[in-house]
């Protein structure tokens, strides 16, 4: 029976295609409407639950009444059926609804919908571009996306059961005693409009606070994981207590918010018990002058009391639902902040996947500055012939990393266009124009996983063999062989650290060069990928990036120009224009800009015969 229901919705059976709504109420359907079947079959048995419980102070004043007016040798024989079928609503009835619902909304709607909801707000966060990540802290973000999924199905489980409930309840309970008398009706209606200017004056102010709160606990987070993810620079520069001032400021602002949302909690709970007490005593006096006028029963007034008893019971915890409530809503619209927004890159809705590259590339007009005026790249224009091997060379800040992230697509141009083999990168799918593009970067980052699946990233579906010979060619199969974590998994099955930090930072760029290899992509693109090297393991590494980069395109970028003064071609950058190109050779003639770096450089894997020879 568990099974039955926690099978009704498999949470990540769909991924989330549609854009999540940035308006609140749009946002909820969205969701809701995946699992309207549950939500239908919770309001259901919620209405169920509230019926039969507004049934047991109606039975205590049958019993009340019957053993008042009945005689005691007679009252088993001739009401037995009114009493078996009490016990039977009490003793079957109710205790089945009751684990229907519990069904419906622990095994149904609990870990299912919000889950369900967390993997499609992943899915789409995950889909936003580079520069989202670069505006925000990793862990703010994912607290979001963590957070708004319980919030949201928190908030819409607590509008059918408590608010359907005490409606229902409340509902009931008038009916119930106007039909006694009318005037026992009045302590609850008074007391509902009450119940409602009281929600409608504190709920919307607590909602708000709770936001607050929510905003903070994101910013406390974000801080944490900030100085977590750079511990390492955190130790080196002796920086602990400037750290413990970075987080004990927002942990104070924190508490300040927190102070603030549980001070109107403790004022609303005063208010609410005020309210309460104030009904169950107007009820009980007004349910005793009626029968000591003769207006009602004894058993009405047994009826009476346990009914408004029950009203207070239900009040105190629906006032809490309601509390929750928007609470989570203020959780979910602080969440919705980083989620709900439409991708700042997407695919044209016509986007067709890049057929497969020869590697022939063209730089038309381009033209690009991050939404300045004055562009990091303006105007470039270039042509990368299939096959060819060209080196981008320029002091930093001249636009050489920008035009690499601008041929990945990472940012869409400001003006102009990038063909591949004649193919208009904006107008083809991000994943295939990306999984077309070799790229290795000087700051290596690896996935917190075991060494064979960071290589086999590069190619998913790879054999151990493929792995094992990628990692060869890298020159890290030996290094690898002797690796050993903290759970005692060796070698290929090692786990490298968050970011790779297990490893030093020549090894975790090997590991990414093995990658590479793996993936065999026609354009190659080298962004000082020997820059975490030493001279010696350098030297090695370059006989594998020479076969790498056989056949293939490739775009290299180094800061020792020995590295580049191979390729094909020498393109110079100077704040995000051509000033000059050609082979290192007749640059150096030329005497110009790159002659006057090459000159302040020496050094490199390329030796002086190889050099002079080029010359």
């Amino acid at each position: 029976m568990f099974k039955l229901f926690e099978k009704a919705l498999l949470p990540t059976s769909a991924a989330g295609e549609t854009e999540p709504p940035s308006t609140l109420a749009a946002f909820y359907w969205h969701f809701a409407r995946q699992a309207k079947g549950l939500f239908g079959m919770l309001f259901v048995t919620g209405f169920t639950v509230a019926m039969l419980d507004a049934t047991v102070p109606v039975f205590m004043g049958k019993v009340v009444t019957l053993i008042t007016s009945s005689d005691p040798q007679r009252l088993i024989a001739d009401s037995w059926p009114l009493l078996a079928g009490m016990a039977a609503i009490l003793l079957v009835g109710r205790p089945l609804a009751i684990t229907a619902q519990n069904l419906v909304s622990n095994q149904a709607i609990s870990a299912n919908v919000a889950n369900m909801i967390r993997w499609q707000n992943h899915w789409h966060v995950a889909r936003q571009s580079w520069g989202f990540f670069q505006n925000d802290f990793a862990g703010r973000i994912a607290n979001k996306v963590m957070q708004t999924g319980p919030a949201l199905r928190e908030s819409l489980v607590s509008m059918i059961t408590a608010v359907w409930y005490i409606l229902v309840y409340g509902t009931s309970a008038i009916v119930l005693l106007a039909s006694a008398d009318a005037w026992l009706a009045l302590p609850v209606i008074v007391w509902f409009a009450a119940y409602g200017v009281m929600l409608y004056l504190f709920v919307p102010r607590m909602r708000d606070r709770s936001m607050q709160v929510s905003e903070a606990r994101s910013v406390v987070i974000g801080r944490i994981v900030d100085t977590y993810t750079n511990i390492l620079t955190v130790k080196l520069f002796a920086r602990a207590r400037e750290e413990d001032a970075y987080v004990r400021d927002v942990v104070e602002w924190h508490t300040g918010l927190f102070h603030a949302s549980l001070r109107l909690n403790t004022l609303f709970s005063l208010t609410l018990t005020t309210l309460n007490a104030l009904l169950v005593t107007s009820t009980a006096a007004l349910a005793i002058y009626l029968w000591t006028r003769g207006s009602v029963q004894v058993g009405t007034v047994a009826m009476a009391i346990p009914l408004a008893w029950q009203i207070v019971n239900i009040a105190g915890w629906v006032a809490m639902q309601v509390s929750a409530i928007f609470e989570n809503i203020g959780v979910v619209q602080e969440g919705m902040s980083a989620i709900a927004r439409p991708l700042a890159l997407a695919d044209r809705a016509d986007a067709a996947a890049l057929k497969p590259a020869q590697g022939d590339i063209r730089f038309e007009d381009v033209r690009f500055g991050y939404g300045r005026e004055t562009g990091v790249i303006d105007g470039l224009s270039m042509h990368v012939r299939s096959g060819e091997k060209i080196g981008l060379v320029g002091r930093s800040g001249a636009g050489k990393s920008t035009l690499v992230n601008l041929l990945l697509r990472f940012f869409d141009l400001e003006d102009g266009r990038i063909l591949i083999d004649g193919q208009d990168i904006a107008h083809v799918t991000q994943e295939s124009l990306r999984s077309q593009i070799s790229v290795v970067t000087q700051d290596t980052s690896l996935l917190h996983r075991s060494i064979s699946e960071n290589i086999r990233y590069g190619r998913p579906g790879s054999t151990d063999e493929e792995i094992i010979a990628a990692a060869k060619f890298a020159h890290a199969h030996d290094f690898i062989l002797e690796l050993e974590d903290y759970k005692g998994r060796r070698g290929y099955d090692a786990q490298v650290g968050e970011r790779g930090v297990k490893l030093s930072g020549g090894q975790r760029q090997r590991v990414a060069i093995a990658r590479v290899i793996l993936k065999n992509a026609p354009i190659l693109v080298l962004d000082e990928a020997t820059s975490a090297l030493d001279s010696e393991v350098e030297s090695a590494i370059q006989s594998s990036l020479d076969h790498l980069m056989q056949g293939k395109t490739v775009i290299a970028i180094a800061h020792r120009l020995s590295t580049i003064a191979r390729m094909d071609r020498l393109v110079i950058l100077d704040r995000g224009k051509i000033i000059e190109q050609g082979t290192h050779a007749e640059l150096l003639r030329a005497g110009g800009h790159y002659a006057a770096l090459w000159q302040r450089q020496s050094g490199g894997f390329i030796d002086g015969g190889t050099l002079a020879a080029a010359e």
